[in-house]
């Protein structure tokens, strides 16, 4: 145990809540999570499940307890921004409380999931993982810590930049450091986009890059840098003498310091006073003939850079569901502990209701970030069809999870009551957090304009949707037959639907309505797909209740004015929030029931 943990119950090993209801400081996260480990069995292979459950164990441990101390102590003591060494030398550097760089020996020395799809080895594993095991560790770590998900993106993403569209000589240079698990080898990376004309109209972008030899020098400002002091920056500039627009935009690679160990010619402002995600630092930074290397072909640099964000967004959604498991863990434990009335709060009919708005979100979330997990794992592996569900799934996934955790980390705070609202309990934080999510790589507007003119009206990803959701309803011949009719209908209608909005301009206000539809549908289907092959495993279906809830819920239009009948969603949310395993045929009747 470090020093700087000091709260009684992280020392005396679980806490002591007396009247209060307990939080959960001490349960492991993945062994929690029976849902986790049913989608990881479906989506990996056994041998790779086998290597890596120790592992998601020991991160689930940890997530729950001494990273979970250490999150909570490096959102109270953030950064600072030094701009003189001890000496008085003009030398910027950032001081971190302890505890953040615990978290970052975690995430990328003891679990290197940064690198975890690009270098062999990571854990022992011989092979580059898979996204869908790795975005399992990411799940797991965001329970504890949110900040620090940026990081261990960014570093990633410039990681792949670097691999995809660098020179031998840039690779040769950077790229061991970037996927480096040893502290004292790690670079870390950044990516500054973001410009005071805001981050979403790339091709007004004021930075300019001269060329120098082998080299540029890069003028202008960056206006939000997440990761401020890394090693290894990724951003866009136009090179002198291009076009206008996104076609004269270039990739470039700007080290922190020189060859020499002289600092980099850009200074980092100051940092930003953030709502959330204090732990990590963002800044503002003005190029002042920063030295940078050209990645890939100068016209191609915006198109590089929004593959890796379409990438970063799948991320992004993780880290979303990750908000929103941790909060339902919380008010779960909060539901189940406290008694009002002569009565615990899961027993009651508004708590239960509470607590199923909690978990449908979630589970959607965890179901759609799988899913989109695989797309990108087979599109890599060449298959276009793949590549075509991915354009689409990505932005639906980024903008309705992001949106659902404010609602599910809200609800979750409510449940605690104004304790939840006190920043000694996480609650407060995973509020906070869940704001960024909505706002990184896209805000709702451009991501959902983004997954609607450009996925399904430029792109025709739509189609490529429709096949894979029908392909799995073909694949789910225990599924009740009616259900996967009616399933099959809502795809039909939920395509139409956004084709009709893509395909003219004075629909572009229904963009985000479509959008949340696609996801609904989606997730309902998965929902479905998922309930048949866990029944095939271990015999419990209780995954086609999540899948009737979402279509009752978020597709079917209701009358206000007319109280609802309960007697499904109440046998509904007895299975779906006890622990018995419920077999099709019991779920069968739930399903069909009106």
């Amino acid at each position: 145990m470090h020093p700087f943990l000091k709260r009684d119950d992280v020392m005396t090993g679980g806490p002591r809540p007396g009247l209060l209801a307990p939080d959960t400081t001490g349960m492991n996260f993945y062994r929690a999570d029976p849902a986790l480990a049913d989608l990881l069995r479906i989506h990996l292979p056994d041998a790779l499940l086998r290597h890596i459950e120790p592992h998601l164990d020991r991160l689930g441990e940890l997530a729950g307890g001494y990273l979970d101390e250490c999150a909570r102590l490096a959102d109270r003591h953030g950064p600072v921004l030094h701009q003189r060494d001890r000496f008085g030398r003009d030398v910027q550097w950032i001081e971190y409380h302890p505890a953040y760089r615990e978290l970052e020996r975690a995430a990328f020395g003891e679990f290197g999931i940064h690198a975890m799809s690009i270098r062999k080895g990571i854990l022992g594993w011989p092979d580059k993982y898979p996204v869908a095991a790795k975005h399992a560790f990411t799940f797991l770590f965001n329970q504890a810590e949110f900040g620090l998900g940026c990081p261990i993106n960014v570093t990633d993403g410039c990681a792949k930049l670097l691999a995809n569209s660098g020179s031998r000589e840039l690779q040769d240079r950077y790229l061991d450091g970037l996927t480096q698990t040893d502290m004292e080898k790690l670079t870390q990376g950044g990516q500054f986009m973001t410009e005071k004309a805001g981050g979403s109209d790339v091709g007004t972008l004021t930075t300019t890059a001269v060329q120098e030899g082998d080299h540029w020098r890069l003028h202008g400002e960056k206006w939000f840098c997440s990761n401020a002091d890394a090693k290894v920056v990724m951003l866009l500039a136009r090179p002198q003498g291009a076009e206008s627009g996104t076609r004269g935009v270039g990739l470039f690679l700007m080290p922190r310091f020189l060859d020499d160990g002289a600092q980099n010619h850009y200074r980092i402002v100051r940092l930003k006073d953030k709502l959330g995600t204090r732990s990590m630092a963002s800044g503002e930074i003005k190029l002042e003939g920063a030295i940078a290397y050209a990645v890939g072909r100068l016209d191609r640099g915006f198109v590089q850079m929004a593959e890796m964000v379409n990438s970063s967004r799948l991320s992004n959604g993780v880290k979303s569901t990750a908000l929103m498991r941790r909060a339902y863990h919380d008010a779960m434990t909060v539901a189940s502990n406290r008694v009002v009335f002569g009565r615990r709060i899961i027993d009651l009919p508004l708590g239960r209701r509470q607590l199923m708005k909690i978990m449908l979100g979630t589970e959607q979330a965890l179901s759609m970030s799988f899913l989109t997990a695989d797309a990108l794992d087979r599109a890599e592996a060449g298959s276009q069809d793949a590549a075509a569900l991915l354009r689409i799934l990505t932005p639906t996934l980024k903008f309705r999870a992001t949106r659902d955790a404010r609602k599910v980390c809200g609800d979750a705070l409510e449940m605690r009551g104004g304790i939840g609202y006190v920043e000694e309990f996480a609650t407060a934080r995973l509020l906070r957090d869940a704001h960024l999510g909505s706002i990184w790589e896209g805000t709702g507007n451009i991501v959902a304009l983004d997954a609607l003119k450009r996925a399904v009206g430029r792109h025709g990803a739509e189609s490529a949707l429709a096949a894979d959701l029908h392909a799995r309803l073909d694949e789910s011949a225990r599924v009740p037959q009616g259900w996967r009719d009616q399933l099959r209908g809502l795809i039909d209608r939920g395509i139409g639907f956004a084709r009709e909005v893509a395909g003219r301009a004075e629909n572009e206000a229904e963009a985000r309505r479509a959008t949340s539809l696609l996801y609904h549908v989606a997730s309902a289907v998965t929902l479905a797909w998922e309930a048949g092959r866990i029944h095939e495993m271990r015999g419990d279906a209780r995954r086609l209740l999540l899948s009737k809830l979402v279509v009752a819920h978020r597709l079917m239009p209701a009358d206000p004015f007319r109280p609802a009948e309960n007697k499904t969603d109440d046998a509904i949310a007895s299975y779906l929030l006890g622990d018995r395993a419920i077999s099709m045929a019991e779920v069968g009747e739930l399903v069909s029931a009106a």
